[in-house]
């Protein structure tokens, strides 16, 4: 069972909820581009998923088949209760490695880049964490988990972090000692040097107290949540790639043959002392911190949340059909989410291309409409194509009428 597949409309209505208890306290814990970028990059990341999820299935099932040192029973209570614990164990050093080391941290970073703290942060995720991250759960296939209860136990780990990402609940009580909450999770979102690198535990804080990661949430320390380096863009893909074209570019700079190649596995932020002197970087200075924001006007945002609607659609039909779809399918349903993603980006960041890029793509939904039917991932019926025939005029009416504010280019 996809069990994030149908968690998806409970994660839209709390997420809603969340906006009127803002509105209710008379606080601001959401900003519009901000969220959607969250949003955006959660959509590609799940359809990135359809594509890289057999890296990390075929891997763990491999190493049960030829590797499990005991035959553990689906059907028994404490294999399941011994998967759940041993699995957020794992969870513990694959999250807590990847902020120590610089290619690992290339993948999680886009899980911190916001600069907000909500629900919709929750659903902020890598597209390129399948590149290492099936190793760290081998030890379960070793023991002899079966790969049901450990996809299970994966999914409610995932699903049990979406509530901590929150700014309106305080802390619990004795529940912080045991388990990950939204004060305790605040301090591992946090970019202050005090909460740096702590709390990585998925349900359980006890893995935290016990190898000394962890850290509470102090009154007299105010979150300040995001990354030392801002991400400074609307663009899902850019969130992806960024810090992979910093490593990148440091190790094509390195003089030292074995510097360009330990760039990518050294502690994160290690840089080799040629490039670091020769191209230095500055750390902003949190007294002074401002939220990355590109003004819009109210009818860029509305045109921008219709446009994204038909993302969320379309992403939660391809997760639906995910395990039916050839890969000529996916690879398009792929395609047209990042090309999508990526133009919406581009008019939140209010670029001068904006407008252009997006007739462009407003153009491309009928060939590609076109192409899905003749690959059969969706059913040819006449309502589809005056239904899409209809959204693309109304969206071009409105790209054209809608008024546009003052063109920014994000440095």
């Amino acid at each position: 069972m996809n069990y994030i597949l149908y968690a998806i409309p409970f994660f839209l209505v709390l997420i809603g909820l969340e906006l009127l208890l803002d509105r209710w306290r008379g606080v601001s814990t959401y900003r519009f581009s901000d969220a959607l970028n969250s949003l955006s990059a959660g959509l590609l990341s799940t359809t990135v998923g359809l594509l890289t999820k057999a890296v990390g299935v075929l891997s763990y099932t491999l190493a049960w088949q030829q590797l499990a040192l005991f035959e553990l029973p689906a059907n028994s209570w404490w294999v399941w209760l011994l998967a759940f614990v041993f699995y957020d164990f794992c969870y513990y050093w694959n999250h807590r490695l990847g902020h120590e080391r610089n290619v690992l941290w290339a993948a999680h970073s886009v899980h911190h880049q916001s600069e907000d703290y909500n629900l919709s942060t929750a659903l902020r995720q890598t597209s390129s964490g399948f590149i290492f991250g099936w190793i760290f759960y081998l030890p379960m296939a070793v023991a002899g988990v079966p790969p049901l209860v450990f996809l299970t136990v994966a999914a409610l780990n995932l699903l049990y972090q979406f509530w901590v990402h929150t700014r309106h609940i305080p802390k619990l009580g004795w529940f912080e000692w045991l388990f990950i909450t939204p004060s305790n999770h605040r301090v591992h979102h946090a970019q202050n040097t005090a909460y740096m690198d702590r709390n990585y535990g998925g349900v359980l804080i006890l893995w935290d107290r016990l190898f000394g990661t962890f850290q509470e949430e102090l009154d007299e320390e105010p979150v300040i949540f995001g990354v030392t380096t801002p991400l400074a863009s609307w663009n899902p893909l850019w969130a992806n790639a960024q810090f992979y074209v910093a490593l990148w570019r440091d190790a094509r700079r390195a003089e030292s043959w074995w510097d360009k190649l330990r760039i990518w596995f050294m502690r994160t932020g290690w840089r080799p002392a040629d490039v670091a002197a020769k191209y230095p970087q500055s750390k902003a200075d949190l007294s002074q911190f401002v939220k990355f924001e590109v003004p819009l006007n109210l009818a860029q945002k509305v045109y921008a949340g219709v446009q994204f609607s038909l993302y969320v659609l379309g992403g939660t039909l391809l997760m639906g059909q995910g395990a039916e779809l050839s890969l000529a399918q996916v690879l398009l349903g792929v395609a047209w989410m990042a090309v999508g993603l990526y133009i919406i980006g581009s008019w939140l960041e209010n670029r001068p291309s904006a407008k252009r890029l997006e007739v462009l793509r407003l153009l491309l939904n009928l060939p590609a409409v076109w192409l899905a039917l003749q690959l059969g991932l969706l059913t040819a019926q006449p309502l589809l194509w005056v239904l899409l025939l209809g959204y693309s005029l109304l969206s071009l009416g409105a790209l054209f009428w809608a008024p546009r504010g003052q063109a920014v280019v994000p440095a």
